[in-house]
């Protein structure tokens, strides 16, 4: 199969799968706020592929970052089964899957962010590149916590199962924590295959 396809056969695997997911939800308000980044970014990518078509690296890291937030929407990521059985491998007295779900939103836009710098030429391939993609990183993390605030100032106590706090008091600090280590983590593990990638894109 050829890029195109691919990508068709991806993008009707997650319609499934958010259909799946919102299905019978432990929240529909909840599973609704989580999957709104798929249901909006989702159509961008089909609108844009012919004129700014992604890297095979970044198609396929916005695919898995989807399936977090869905199964995050779905069971609401304070009741994540997979976050149980990490809880108990690691002996943690509350569910880590929002970790996960932080660390991605952390790794994944680092890549998107470094893709859109590098093509449109607005930033050349260097220390001052990563120093901005984990900029812009943090700024989507603390966008993201200003949005939870809001949304627990007018919901109140309904707000509950989309912050997923879980009790800690640290919540949000280690949430942007955790979305820093991801963009650290994208930036040094995947740099070079990605430069690879844009090149043969660009070319």
């Amino acid at each position: 199969m050829n890029q195109r396809q691919i990508l068709w056969f991806a993008a009707i695997i997650l319609i499934l799968l958010l259909i799946l997911s919102g299905l019978d939800p432990f929240d529909r308000a909840t599973w609704l706020m989580e999957v709104l980044p798929v249901l909006i970014v989702l159509p961008i990518l089909l609108m844009t592929y012919q004129k700014f078509p992604l890297t095979n690296l970044l198609y396929t890291l916005i695919f898995f970052h989807a399936i977090v937030l869905m199964v995050g929407g779905a069971y609401t990521y304070a009741r994540v089964p997979f976050g149980f059985e990490m809880a108990q491998w690691f002996g943690l007295d509350r569910n880590p899957y929002d970790k996960i779900g932080h660390f991605m939103q952390g790794f994944v836009p680092a890549i998107a962010a470094r893709e859109i710098l590098i093509r449109n030429r607005i930033l050349a391939k260097g220390k001052m590149l990563s120093f901005i993609v984990i900029c812009i990183v943090l700024a989507i993390s603390a966008t993201y916590e200003l949005i939870e605030w809001a949304a627990a100032l007018v919901l109140g106590q309904g707000a509950e199962e989309f912050l997923g706090t879980q009790g800690y008091e640290w919540d949000t600090q280690s949430d942007m924590f955790f979305a820093l280590i991801g963009a650290i983590a994208a930036s040094v593990l995947l740099s070079k295959w990605h430069n690879r990638q844009i090149s043969t894109l660009m070319s």
